[in-house]
């Protein structure tokens, strides 16, 4: 089979044409994908790069989420820490006003309400402050909550549960059947008052610390982010107008090209 011949206008027109259409289709890429370095076949240095920073964005956002739960471990018990500051004052209340009155049934049922009080406490801390099974108020093994910054978890910080099922935390059944008894009472719900209050204290301040912890991973995140995707981001502005240019092109290329193929139909015609 006989080759065709091309004029050198036509082949040089040809080749123009055939690297704009790959020129094309690359602006077309970087436009659909948003990414100037869509491979390692793009810019090899920056397409590593931008890969590590990646990388290190999302490891940083799974301990930022892990530190967000463990936020909200810390949260539950100190909720549950001031729902039981809240029984004990209504505990000492009860106990106060048996000490006002020497009515046997009065005290009897204002017994009873208080201890009723006391089995709620427990409840509230034992039960209700558990959050995905840790339970910083529970003197139980493994309730301490361990929380992590890097990933090489160098950094760290462990917040130990209290045990508030101690008589510090929890007093004993009310006994109103006497002065004494009831002053007992009393006291050991104002001192299990000031003992919870410290704990909310303490829990608190753990909670702002995590809290200013998650910020900053979520920074450090966005930094990695954003130094991953200058390297591989495309101007899409530019590239629109790449887009235009080349179109242009495109089109006087094949005019050209056009002009070039009208020269050999014009010898054709003296035949």
């Amino acid at each position: 089979m006989n080759s065709i011949t091309l004029t050198s206008a036509m082949r040089s027109n040809l080749l123009s044409l055939q690297g704009i259409s790959q020129d094309v289709q690359t602006t077309q890429l970087r436009l659909a994908t948003g990414k100037r370095v869509n491979s390692a076949a793009d810019d090899a240095s920056a397409f590593f790069s931008a890969q590590q920073g990646y990388n290190k964005a999302d490891a940083l956002s799974g301990l930022k989420a892990a530190m967000g739960e463990g936020l909200q471990k810390i949260q539950t018990s100190l909720t549950a820490a001031q729902t039981a500051t809240g029984i004990l004052k209504q505990m000492k209340s009860l106990a106060d006003q048996a000490l006002a009155t020497s009515d046997a049934t009065t005290r009897a049922n204002l017994e009873d309400q208080y201890n009723e009080l006391r089995t709620q406490l427990t409840s509230v801390t034992q039960n209700d402050a558990n959050y995905k099974g840790t339970n910083l108020l529970s003197g139980v093994a493994g309730n301490d909550l361990v929380i992590t910054f890097n990933e090489d978890a160098t950094s760290n910080i462990t917040i130990a549960a209290t045990d508030t099922t101690a008589t510090t935390y929890t007093p004993a059944a009310g006994d109103f059947s006497t002065d004494a008894g009831i002053a007992t009472a009393r006291d050991d719900a104002a001192s299990a008052t000031t003992a919870f209050q410290s704990v909310s204290t303490t829990l608190g301040s753990y909670s702002s610390f995590i809290q200013a912890r998650i910020d900053f991973t979520s920074q450090l995140s966005n930094i990695f982010q954003t130094g991953a995707d200058n390297l591989v981001n495309a101007d899409m502005n530019q590239e629109g107008a790449n887009m235009l240019a080349l179109q242009t092109r495109q089109e006087l290329s094949i005019t050209a090209l056009s002009l070039a193929s009208q020269a050999n139909q014009a010898v054709l015609r003296l035949f």
